[in-house]
């Protein structure tokens, strides 16, 4: 059973920093490519970052310089790590991957940047 469960989030102050974890279970996270998306309030969910199976991040356009993804293959978690946090980085941030041809989703962590 493909499992993924994010950790981390938290009210954090402008110009702060803030790292995610989404730790998987139930497939082979070593040669999956997993993916960081958040949702903002009365937004649509828009993607972060996606991880491949070698370790590389690529980052939207709009984050990059601030946010980094990577992976520990040893212990099946994938990491979103921001820094220079802003207001508009608040939303619910789920990780994803797709198994056998199907997506899979966490069940998000909430991250609040505010004074």
């Amino acid at each position: 059973q493909v499992r993924l469960v994010e950790s981390g989030g938290a009210l954090v102050q402008p110009g702060g920093s803030l790292r995610l974890d989404c730790a998987a279970s139930g497939f082979t996270f070593s040669t999956s490519t997993m993916t960081w998306y958040r949702q903002a309030p009365g937004k649509e969910r828009e993607w972060v970052a996606t991880i491949s199976i070698g370790g590389r991040s690529n980052v939207a356009d709009s984050m990059k310089g601030r946010i980094t993804g990577s992976r520990d293959n040893a212990k099946s978690t994938v990491y979103l790590q921001m820094n220079n946090m802003q207001p508009e980085d608040t939303a619910v941030y789920y990780c994803r991957t797709v198994y056998e041809g199907r997506a899979y989703w966490g069940q998000g962590t909430q991250v609040t940047v505010s004074s």
